[in-house]
């Protein structure tokens, strides 16, 4: 009996053994792959795609994405997938489609590597090691956009000048547009483009515009959620999740969803702050100081030297249908980077296309349990959404009646004749692809003969 005893505990301890030895160093295998010579490339991928498995599937998407799309990573990663992925942006897509994957411990290790090597600050965003459990979005989906953490420098408290000061702006070119109690503010987009974000106190709100040219969105956000905290101040992380920016605060360093305005990563990660979103308009410069003659305009003069001439800051972006970063869309109703006006309210979410008001420059239409009346312009991305009760509409943005009687639109509210005020409802701009991404089935998309 005893003889048996030791036979079978001789048994164990060699396969435990064995099983220890047999999962091999899946950092060192996929650096290897990375920067080791041809035959070390393609012996550590055989090793991966031996060991099999779908967890290495996420360290060799990232690969792609560093080394290029080089013929040993694509074999691997065709042998572990069953899909021809020839390029990182494949990949990616491929990744985003299936969230079941989940990646084995060795990728945070590597990923983190790969942006301490950009960017050591980068490594002050997440724990290390990294706590996919910690995360609201999913890591392998996080990328690198291509610039240092912090690299594309927000405007904060930027100077301003009057109307008369800002001989620098064309009548045609479009401003972000805001005005709180009076206080009416314009900050051009031809330079909101290279800085992506201002943190700025407007009509004594602290506020912060996130702009993801990317996604082509500008969302203004309040930044002092706690009376009792400071207001937060943001900056651009470097980042990108689904071709969107990641922001982060100055305070804590935790991402945030740029599209959401809730904290994603980090000590705020799993609180329950979602920053709220004010109405901001897009109009051109000089439809905006008609409407507002004492508004203050951003100065050109921002403390960075960069070529603030129309049209340059993403100039072939904008004019191209492509993505510059892989994110999967539903293009079976819109484009990718078809422009929509979306609304979330309690209730529901929203989207409307821009080219709908190309033939309905008003629309009564509900979101959620609210009723809406919007009244907006493609060609220069002016949309703004007010509450209507049961009232309909009709007009456009130079005369807007009901029942014959005509009402008064400010950044506010809509105001009638008989002094009664039916307030603002914010919203944005966004590429489709963006909305679909970040809200999908979620969101109801309108439909020209639902107009109400």
């Amino acid at each position: 009996m005893y003889k048996i005893f030791c036979i079978v505990l001789l048994t164990l301890f060699v396969f435990s053994a064995h099983s220890v030895r047999a999962e091999p160093d899946l950092v060192a295998l996929s650096k290897h792959i990375l920067i080791g010579t041809e035959e070390q490339r393609q012996a550590a991928a055989d090793t991966i795609v031996e060991r099999g498995g779908n967890d290495m599937i996420p360290s060799l998407v990232l690969l792609m994405r560093i080394g290029g799309s080089h013929v040993i990573t694509q074999q691997a990663l065709m042998a572990l997938t069953g899909e021809k992925l020839p390029t990182w942006r494949a990949a990616m897509l491929y990744q985003q489609a299936h969230p079941e994957i989940k990646p084995h411990p060795s990728y945070y290790e590597l990923k983190l590597w790969y942006w301490g090597g950009i960017d050591k600050k980068f490594l002050t965003l997440f724990d290390t090691p990294v706590k996919p459990d910690k995360l609201r979005i999913r890591f392998e989906e996080i990328t690198w956009g291509g610039v240092q953490f912090d690299g594309i420098p927000s405007l904060d408290n930027p100077e301003l000048i009057a109307v008369q000061d800002a001989g620098y702006l064309l009548n045609d070119d479009l401003v972000f547009g805001v005005e709180i109690n009076g206080d009416a503010r314009a900050y051009p987009l031809r330079i909101m483009g290279w800085h992506e974000m201002f943190n700025d106190v407007i009509g004594g709100v602290p506020v912060a515009l996130a702009y993801c040219t990317l996604c082509g969105a500008g969302i203004l956000f309040e930044t002092k959620p706690d009376t009792s905290q400071p207001a937060f101040v943001f900056g651009s992380s470097g980042l990108l999740y689904r071709s969107n920016k990641l922001m982060f605060d100055h305070q804590t360093n935790s991402l945030w969803n740029q599209f959401t305005g809730e904290p994603v990563s980090g000590s705020l990660a799993h609180s329950d702050i979602k920053l709220k979103i004010r109405p901001v308009t897009i109009t051109t410069w000089q439809q905006w100081r008609n409407d507002y003659p004492q508004t203050k305009v951003l100065s050109i003069n921002t403390g960075h030297i960069r070529d603030y001439d129309s049209g340059v800051a993403y100039r072939d972006y904008f004019a191209s249908p492509e993505l510059m970063f892989p994110a999967v869309v539903d293009q079976s109703r819109l484009l990718q980077k078809d422009q929509v006006y979306g609304i979330r309210t309690f209730g529901g979410a929203k989207a409307w296309p821009l080219k709908a008001f190309d033939t309905e420059p008003v629309i009564n239409d509900s979101v959620g349990l609210l009723n809406v009346v919007l009244i907006g312009d493609a060609a220069t991305q002016t949309v703004r959404a007010y509450q209507r009760n049961d009232l309909v509409f009709e007009g456009d943005l130079k005369s807007l009646t009901s029942s014959g009687k005509r009402w008064k639109m400010s950044e506010n509210a809509l105001t009638g004749p008989d002094g009664l005020r039916l307030p603002r409802v914010a919203g944005h701009v966004a590429y489709w692809f963006a909305w679909d991404g970040y809200l999908g089935a979620k969101s109801d998309l309108y439909r020209p003969d639902e107009s109400q």
